[in-house]
């Protein structure tokens, strides 16, 4: 299966991640390792990281009560994307947050679709 993905291997505003959410993560491993071939890491109650096959994007499974899936997009400069987000009408829905492996935050589009903005390099 893939190996691990960085946000420094993505092109600058491309896809660098996903998280599927849902109530049971009991059932979303299996479902997801069945039909799509999947690796499930446990990392933790109501975590587990998923590795995609080479060139894709890996993301995790996240235990909450709403099912969803939010991507996640790695931009060069965090700071100035969420400004851009607000000055065109859109919200932040989580702030700069550093979980220990990313600088993230969460934007709502105008529409109310929430992503997730990853900071990070751009490969050359």
């Amino acid at each position: 299966m893939g190996t691990s993905t960085t946000a420094s291997q993505h092109v600058p505003n491309g896809l660098g991640h996903f998280d599927i959410a849902g109530p049971q993560l009991s059932a979303l491993a299996p479902f997801y390792q069945a039909v799509l071939g999947w690796t499930v890491e446990p990392r933790g109650p109501g975590y587990a990281t998923l590795r995609t096959p080479d060139g894709s994007p890996n993301g995790a499974l996240v235990e909450a009560e709403q099912a969803g899936i939010t991507i996640g997009l790695v931009v060069p400069d965090l700071d100035q994307a969420l400004a851009q987000a607000q000055a065109h009408h859109g919200s932040i829905a989580m702030p700069i947050t550093d979980n220990g492996y990313v600088r993230k935050a969460q934007v709502r589009d105008p529409a109310g679709n929430v992503i997730t903005l990853i900071a990070g390099r751009a490969a050359v």
